[in-house]
């Protein structure tokens, strides 16, 4: 699961932090885009030192570096944390984007709701902690199945 509590359950405070899946690693990446580019070039070896070897390379190389950027991006856009932070009385979540930007919430743990919108929210099974007036999302980066899972830990978290 990309989500761990770091603190022992009981414990005060509970921390919870939660992650993306990063099921390609940087050498994972680098392997990848290097038989990319090595089965590309198969085709091309026939052609070197003709003039058409010369017109199709920047098509190729573009190919290449086509999927290096798109691995990137998505590389970036994973670099998402939350951590959830429950002591005694208060409830603190911090949300860390790629870009860099810190999104905080903190309730009263006594006032907060946790809830589940099975069906209708933007994403089935979305879990958001409500208090002070507002509601955000927590671990809406995790597959369904981790999100009911995420659902169920947090109800027993709170009743601690």
């Amino acid at each position: 699961m990309p989500y761990q509590w770091t603190s022992e359950p009981g414990a005060t405070p509970q921390t919870l932090k939660l992650w993306p899946h990063n099921s390609l690693p940087a050498r994972g990446m680098a392997a990848f885009v290097l038989t990319t580019f090595t089965l590309i070039c198969i085709p091309a070896i026939p052609l070197l030192g003709s003039p058409i070897f010369w017109g199709l390379l920047p098509f190729l190389l573009a190919a290449v570096w086509g999927i290096f950027y798109a691995l990137q991006r998505n590389y970036h856009s994973r670099q998402i944390t939350e951590t959830l932070t429950l002591d005694g009385e208060a409830a603190h979540l911090v949300r860390h984007e790629p870009s860099g930007a810190v999104q905080e919430w903190d309730c009263n743990r006594y006032w907060t709701t946790i809830t589940k919108y099975e069906r209708d929210g933007p994403i089935p099974h979305y879990v958001t902690l409500k208090g002070k007036g507002r509601e955000v999302e927590i671990g809406a980066f995790l597959s369904e199945d981790e999100r009911v899972s995420l659902y169920d830990e947090l109800q027993r978290a709170w009743r601690r």
